[in-house]
């Protein structure tokens, strides 16, 4: 059995996807994933499931659409995974609550950083399958566009952290 972290995109964020906690664990469940997690209302899942990640990603992805009759983009990580998004940080002495990880499916694109717009006092760098960004100021006035991410869901570090935690656990 492998534990994964699953992080859905747009649930619960500035009203829309409305997505119960307790929903997403039913779901969960009922695809046959076990000892279920989830953390905060924002779509992050923790589970084992024998399948791939791809696997887990499209089940996932399915079930959801069936629930909310529209796409939710998932993105997948084994706990190892996780662990290593969180050591890969790149702004590690910065706040980490003004620090995320931009999650996507494959290598961010090797044009990322030229195609930023709106760049003031945040720093970005690519990860393995993650953008990193250090929010100087923060992310509510923030005007930073990263067209690479648009596919990509993202987390503070705090919330990495606790997710990366509790996946090894399982």
């Amino acid at each position: 059995m492998t534990a994964f972290v699953a992080l859905l995109r747009a649930v619960n964020v500035g009203g829309t996807g409305k997505l119960p906690m307790t929903e997403l664990k039913a779901m969960c469940e009922e695809l046959g994933f076990g000892a279920v997690r989830t953390y905060i209302a924002s779509g992050n899942v923790v589970f084992t499931s024998r399948k791939s990640e791809s696997a887990v990603k499209a089940a996932l992805e399915k079930r959801l659409h069936a629930y909310a009759g529209a796409p939710i983009g998932v993105l997948v990580r084994s706990a190892p995974e996780m662990t290593e998004v969180l050591a890969a940080n790149p702004f590690a002495k910065m706040a980490p609550n003004r620090t995320v990880a931009i999650f996507l499916d494959k290598a961010p694109p090797a044009d990322t950083l030229a195609g930023i717009r709106g760049q003031k006092d945040e720093e970005v760098k690519l990860g393995r399958r993650e953008i990193y960004v250090h929010y100087g100021a923060g992310m509510g006035t923030s005007k930073l566009a990263i067209p690479a991410a648009k596919a990509g869901t993202a987390r503070n570090m705090n919330t990495i952290a606790t997710l990366a935690k509790m996946a090894a656990e399982l």
